[in-house]
């Protein structure tokens, strides 16, 4: 299928043009707007988003460790322009982490029709600091362990692409050292310290995991993880965009500091997202959502009630170039995830995930694989 007359995202700019897809791939990307084909009478085309901190939506949890939940969660992103996802952990008991991780083992084997890609996992916990667990479970908090990290990672046949540890944990520089050569790793529920953290990204890893929420603010005389990670160019961070978790000045500032090759955006939805407000749980506690905020019940802040694409808009509405934002919920995270050669741009080779929208990205149609998602 040819569609023509588009205002296409390519590379990092929008160029008028067509483009073909076939067996679900891109075939051709062009310039040329003339020939037979579907006349998009310049829409804009987006690459489908990847969130890769997701933990649910739909009354969903991915530790729920339910394909039926699952499979609803990849739905739902799939409606709303979030092609391809990485689902988030909790900090729980292994056991449960496994059963979780089988279940993302099985959606990815079984692709169903209609539902966002799973590309990989992002294991959030439980190697985290007391000080910084947020909404982590702290009865489950652990010191770093490689063999319990790959005993998980096997189990699931190597799908865990992101795993997260606090710098100032005893083995945490070893464990880094080790598990970079496995997955991306990230800096994640902190009170390190500048050299806590500096010692391991140089070990290896190369994320900040919701820059700014459970880690210590920038200082000018104790810079903390913000400082060790902004000055490394090879680390990404990532940023929640609800526009409740990060005030809208700090996130023009998270783009300054890191780049616009650097920020990825992600919603850290949880099972309320998409859902009325109420009573909801996440890793075993309570979760009340009021108004589009979920708070614990001693009123620490969850995770969001936010899918990625409307995270992407508000950062336009924050000031965010509309390229940039687009880069930070499309490319950036695929590389985050290492799987930038399968989606995440509009190219030839790659699989034809996409939004047809409008100049203020409000959606219009997605497309899995080229098939339009109803």
């Amino acid at each position: 299928m040819r569609y023509k007359n588009a205002n296409i995202f390519v590379d990092d700019h929008f160029a008028l043009g067509s483009f073909t897809v076939e067996n679900g791939i891109f075939t051709e990307v062009s310039e040329d707007t003339s020939g037979a084909g579907e006349d998009l009478a310049g829409a804009y085309v987006i690459p489908g988003l990847i969130d890769i901190h997701n933990h649910g939506n739909s009354g969903a949890d991915f530790s729920d460790g339910d394909d039926e939940g699952l499979t609803r969660m990849a739905r739902y992103l799939a409606q709303n322009g979030v092609t391809s996802f990485a689902p988030a952990s909790m900090t729980l008991p292994y056991d449960v982490l496994a059963r979780a991780f089988a279940s993302a083992a099985r959606l990815k084997a079984a692709a169903p029709a209609g539902c966002a890609h799973l590309m990989g996992i992002q294991m959030e916990g439980p190697f985290f600091s007391e000080k910084k667990k947020g909404a982590q479970n702290g009865a489950y908090l652990r010191l770093p362990d490689f063999a319990a990290f790959m005993a998980l990672q096997e189990g699931c046949g190597g799908l865990v692409r992101i795993v997260d540890v606090a710098p100032e944990l005893p083995g945490a520089v070893e464990f880094t050292r080790a598990a970079s050569h496995v997955c991306t790793v990230s800096v994640a529920h902190t009170a390190a310290t500048y050299d806590e953290a500096a010692a391991v990204f140089d070990a290896g890893a190369t994320h900040l995991t919701h820059l700014y929420n459970a880690m210590p603010p920038l200082h000018h005389r104790d810079p903390g993880p913000i400082g060790a990670a902004a000055e490394r160019d090879t680390v990404r961070a990532e940023l929640i965009c609800d526009g409740i978790h990060v005030h809208p000045s700090a996130v023009r500032l998270a783009f300054r500091l890191f780049g616009r090759e650097r920020m990825c955006l992600i919603s850290d939805a949880l099972r309320c997202c998409g859902m009325p407000d109420g009573q909801y749980t996440l890793g075993g506690q309570d979760v009340f959502l009021a108004g589009g905020v979920a708070r614990l019940a001693d009123g620490t802040i969850a995770g969001s009630a936010t899918n990625l694409y409307d995270c992407m808009v508000n950062a336009v509405r924050f000031g965010i170039a509309r390229e940039d934002a687009i880069l930070a919920a499309t490319r950036n995270p695929a590389r985050a995830l290492g799987c930038a050669d399968v989606c995440g741009a509009i190219a030839v080779g790659l699989r034809a995930d996409f939004v047809i929208c409008d100049a203020a990205l409000q959606r219009r149609k997605v497309y899995l694989a080229g098939n339009k998602c109803k």
